[in-house]
């Protein structure tokens, strides 16, 4: 599995690349904050809604502390989605939060 360290995410921003973040936390969790752009698919409803993305586009699995983006990436990962957790998660999360 692909990992990614939230430093490293952060710089990647910070250099005008475009990511696409998948937030595998509850509703509740992502209004509490989340980084700008994500899309919120809480993962017990991840097998239901990967029709919704593309297996072309790389993805960044995000939740609170990587446990749960870690089951998102390994699952979709075995879908043939180009996906990488994020390690450690928002509780690890330095950059800006809407």
């Amino acid at each position: 599995m692909k990992t990614i360290l939230p430093e490293e995410v952060q710089a990647k921003l910070q250099a005008g690349e475009i990511l696409n973040f998948i937030d595998v936390r509850e509703v509740a969790e992502v209004e509490a904050g989340h980084i700008h752009g994500i899309t919120n698919i809480p993962l017990g409803l991840l097998e239901f809604r990967m029709h919704e993305l593309d297996k072309k586009t790389p993805y960044i699995m995000i939740c609170r502390s990587g446990g749960r983006s870690g089951q998102a990436t390994a699952f979709l990962e075995s879908q043939g989605f180009d996906v990488t957790n994020m390690s450690g998660g928002m509780l690890e999360w330095t950059g800006e939060v809407k």
